[in-house]
């Protein structure tokens, strides 16, 4: 059996996050995540795809933009939409059906503003005054109206850099690299991959890869789904639990520059279970 996939939406100004649990395939969860602490607290569970590179968490890690599919396309939301919701939940604050799978999603460009990728639009069901749209709009869908469209604004908007003389095309695949300094002369390269044929076991049209670079040393990490820096520490998602560890100057100079790793939290043994919203809400 597969473990749960993992995808973590890091708080910019605040030591919070949402972790993106999926498993089963249409089946999600959002989950608490106190940096400074670490610890998890189950928010709420939804049963649809939850597509954690169209979705993104608010400076201050109040507010969760999201979009899903459920495929109940006789409903109001048409099968498929965007939320905004009260992090670590998904039920709606504001609620824009979609009806199809392209575009949709979003970005916060501030603590209370947001964009919307609309592309062939959306229809609104609910709406709120706790967040507004930024107009003019803050980011454009450059890299398609799929993930990448949002997926790679959010990463160039946290300190991602990406690499295109790094980047590889081949028939019904594309990879596109991204780096960002670790220390030590350290840094953690995302491998972003869209792939239309063969893809490892559990893996979808898109997912990443990663790796540790410090000059022309290369150490590959394909296992970790999710990988970013928070503060001094790396951390990592990995067969279905997250984890964190560092680089030091003497660790740095090692095989594995990886030092003092620790499990922070084992998702694997979840199961749905219906939690209601702590505040109002749309019906989705």
């Amino acid at each position: 059996m597969l473990p749960p996939r993992l995808h973590v939406l890091l708080a910019r100004d605040a030591r919070t996050a949402v972790v993106l649990r999926r498993g089963p395939s249409k089946t999600a969860c959002a989950i608490g995540w106190d940096r400074r602490r670490d610890t998890f607290a189950v928010g709420q569970w939804l049963r649809a795809r939850v597509y954690e590179r169209r979705s993104d968490l608010s400076p201050d890690g109040r507010y969760l933009i999201y979009f899903a599919m459920n495929g109940r396309w006789d409903s109001a939301t048409q099968g498929a939409w965007t939320a905004i919701s009260r992090a670590p939940n998904f039920a709606a604050v504001a609620l824009f059906g979609k009806g199809d799978c392209w575009h949709g999603g979003g970005l916060f460009a501030t603590k209370r503003e947001y964009w919307l990728n609309d592309g062939y639009g959306h229809h609104t069901l609910g709406d709120t005054t706790l967040v507004s749209r930024a107009n003019p709009a803050p980011f454009r869908a450059t890299w398609g109206g799929e993930c990448w469209g949002v997926y790679f604004n959010r990463l160039a908007r946290d300190g991602w850099t990406m690499h295109r003389d790094l980047s590889i095309e081949t028939p019904g695949a594309r990879t596109i690299v991204f780096e960002r300094p670790i220390g030590h002369g350290w840094r953690l390269r995302k491998l972003a991959h869209a792939s239309s044929g063969s893809k490892p076991p559990g893996k979808g049209v898109y997912y990443d890869e990663h790796e540790l670079v410090h000059d022309r040393r290369e150490v590959p990490r394909p296992a970790w789904e999710w990988a970013d820096i928070d503060g001094k520490r790396l951390i990592w998602a990995e067969h279905g639990a997250l984890w964190a560890g560092s680089i030091s100057a003497r660790s740095a100079r090692g095989d594995d520059p990886v030092a003092g790793v620790e499990r922070l939290h084992d998702f694997s043994e979840m199961t749905f279970t219906p939690i209601a919203a702590p505040y109002p809400h749309v019906i989705v």
